[in-house]
């Protein structure tokens, strides 16, 4: 990984007090940060609103912490935003995180850009509807040769799927005959995490 560019005097994250950040030492913090979305609902219900308003407060602190990472400094971050188990909820509130998600690209896609982060999808990004999916990859595209910060979300994400599909990858390279079974270690399942 690169090295860390020198904070500026005086740079520092809207919102955050100068106090707080005379006390960082970017060299110390991590290069890679993972955030899982959860609790919206709770807070929503917590404050007598509906769910959809508790998401909603969720994209507004999604870009906070975008824009607080990238000025501080932090490599990756990785933003865990709709998991698998996610598809049982109730058919109306998939659609609403799923046009969410949709308003949120639309928004906020030119300032990411302008920004020079880099935006990527993981997960099983293919099962989401296709007007998602064509935004998603528009993102990537337009941003794909941007040296920033890595923004990656997480959508329709398991672990145990991700590794099913790289067990899935494996087993069908080794019946093919492009890899030796005794080539499986960790660097050949790592390679085909997500």
């Amino acid at each position: 990984m690169k090295d860390r560019p020198p904070r500026e005097e005086g740079h520092s994250p809207e919102g955050a007090g100068e106090s707080l950040l005379a006390q960082l030492d970017p060299q110390r913090l991590p290069r890679h940060i993972a955030v899982i979305m959860d609790g919206n609902g709770r807070w929503a219900r917590e404050r007598g609103l509906p769910r959809v308003a508790g998401h909603r407060a969720g994209i507004a602190s999604v870009r906070e912490t975008l824009e607080s990472s990238a000025r501080l400094g932090v490599e990756v971050l990785t933003l865990y935003a709709f998991s698998t188990e996610n598809w049982k909820r109730p058919a109306a509130e998939v659609n609403t995180l799923m046009g969410l998600l949709r308003e949120f690209i639309d928004k906020e896609l030119q300032k990411i850009h302008e920004q020079g982060v880099s935006f990527r999808c993981i997960g099983r990004v293919e099962d989401l509807p296709s007007n998602v999916v064509k935004r998603l990859r528009h993102a990537e595209e337009l941003t794909s040769a941007n040296s920033g910060m890595v923004f990656q979300v997480a959508l329709s994400y398991s672990g145990r799927s991700e590794i099913a599909e790289a067990v899935r990858k494996i087993a069908n390279e080794v019946a093919a005959g492009t890899l030796e079974p005794g080539a499986i270690d960790e660097e050949a399942i790592s390679s085909r995490l997500y």
